[in-house]
């Protein structure tokens, strides 16, 4: 599939420059309003990590591709409401939008009941834009604590910066904090900036227009 392999060639290109490969980088393929049969072609190429920004269209159209494709790995990305945190630990494998202390505590009862931990990220409201997800910079560090003491394991940070600005200072902020407070994961990039991401040290790109082309819109 040309886009994937386009896409794969820029992490590896790139991922090099930084002394890394293009292994080091995950690659999460992010189909939200996606419908079946276009994701299909990428899992016939070999991806098998993909990321849903919602829980209830996830739960419509994964459970029947999974079955049918063993070894997919699916991420959560977008925003997550914690009245749906029970059904996001059942369907996710890895959750990337923990950013405040109320989905904190659901989460963990949520994982707690069904004796399975799901690897996060605390999404940081990097660039402190009121219409968006994630918790301050200044709570980053607070929030981390209480998700240790609470046993969820915190593999590293995620951001969206602002659009239409150069991304490249919120990317190495992001960096910079996941350093100082030891986290090993940077979830950072999209179709459009992965390549300064990678050069500032991600380890996992979101990309989804440019696998995928415009979005369609799902049927129903």
């Amino acid at each position: 599939m040309a886009r994937l392999d386009a896409v794969i060639d820029g992490i590896d290109r790139t991922a090099r420059l930084t002394g890394r490969t293009g292994d080091d980088v995950r690659l999460i393929a992010v189909s939200k309003m996606q419908a079946a049969d276009a994701i299909m072609p990428l899992i016939k190429a070999g991806q098998r990590v993909f990321g849903e920004n919602r829980v209830q269209e996830a739960q419509g159209k994964w459970p029947a591709l999974r079955a049918a494709h063993p070894g997919i790995e699916l991420h959560l990305v977008g925003q997550l409401q914690s009245n749906k945190a029970a059904e996001a630990v059942a369907l996710f494998d890895v959750i990337h939008s923990l950013d405040r202390p109320s989905l904190l505590i659901a989460l963990a009862k949520a994982m707690d009941s069904v004796g399975r931990r799901l690897p996060c990220y605390i999404q940081v409201n990097i660039g402190a834009e009121e219409q968006k997800g994630g918790c301050a910079i200044a709570d980053m560090s607070a929030l981390l604590r209480q998700a240790r003491d609470a046993d969820i394991p915190v593999v590293g940070l995620m951001c969206v910066p602002p659009a239409d600005v150069e991304p490249a200072p919120y990317f190495a902020l992001l960096a910079k904090m996941a350093r100082e407070e030891g986290l090993p994961r940077l979830s950072m990039g999209m179709s459009g900036d992965y390549e300064t991401a990678i050069m500032l040290g991600a380890t996992d790109v979101r990309v989804g227009t440019a696998l995928f082309g415009a979005r369609a819109v799902l049927d129903g």
